[in-house]
């Protein structure tokens, strides 16, 4: 094992080797709507969804085509949905019975830029 010499100068002095960046923190409401962004994409049959209907042709996708590609019934289908939709990640528009779901860029540029200033 190698052992590193010791820095004796800086051990006396007032300088930490951490700097605390204030200016870098969010605030609370912030860092809330962060998580709710970042907890709807932390399930992976969320991430596959949003995946769908990103990459549709049609730049949207109904909730009946959204179940056989991840092999969960409507009903599952439809609550991963809600907590896209609420996390502001995708929109809905209901037509007739059906929902359809289209992408939304702005919450998650958001985050990102939050996080990256």
């Amino acid at each position: 094992m190698t052992t590193l010499p010791a820095d004796t100068e800086s051990a006396g002095s007032e300088a930490s080797c951490c700097t605390h960046e204030a200016d870098a923190l969010v605030d609370d409401d912030t860092a809330r709507e962060l998580a709710r962004v970042f907890k709807a994409l932390g399930d992976p049959t969320r991430v596959k969804l949003l995946a769908l209907i990103t990459a549709s042709a049609e730049g949207e996708l109904c909730v009946c085509n959204l179940t056989e590609p991840v092999g969960l019934s409507q009903p599952t289908v439809s609550h991963h949905m809600k907590l896209l939709v609420e996390a502001g990640l995708v929109s809905r528009e209901q037509r007739g019975r059906w929902a359809y779901y289209r992408p939304t860029t702005g919450a998650l540029t958001q985050a990102t830029r939050s996080l990256t200033g």
